[in-house]
């Protein structure tokens, strides 16, 4: 599985604030040429109407532990925004979570890669 990123929490946690842009990678980004393997060429999604979600599980399982709704920062430019609710990170563990968006007429679009967060138990 191809993991975009690692992100290192503590049991607990509520930050850091995931910011993810959401693009096309079969539509050039306004003045640019489509290039395939250069997500800096492709253009964004546009979110408006809506919904982004990002769900998480531990690595291996096919158990959810979360499910967020994500906040439509910039709908148009394809940013969508993830704040941890207090109870995501209850146990340390190695996580995976996918973002899934789904447009105002049901149609459902998941991200190829995952984002892998590892979580250490809290000192107190």
């Amino acid at each position: 599985m191809a993991y975009s990123d690692t992100i290192k929490l503590v049991v607990g946690d509520t930050l850091p604030e995931i910011v993810c842009t959401l693009k096309d990678s079969n539509t050039a980004a306004s003045g640019a040429t489509l290039d395939a393997e250069d997500s800096s060429t492709w253009a964004p999604i546009n979110l408006t109407s809506g919904t982004v979600k990002m769900i998480i599980r531990e690595v291996g399982q096919t158990t959810l532990t979360a499910t967020i709704t994500m906040s439509l920062t910039n709908a148009s430019s394809g940013i969508a925004t993830c704040i941890f609710p207090a109870d995501t990170w209850t146990a340390a563990g190695t996580y995976e979570g996918e973002i899934e968006f789904t447009n105002s007429s049901s149609k459902v679009q998941t991200v190829q890669d995952l984002i892998k967060f590892i979580v250490r138990d809290d000192f107190n």
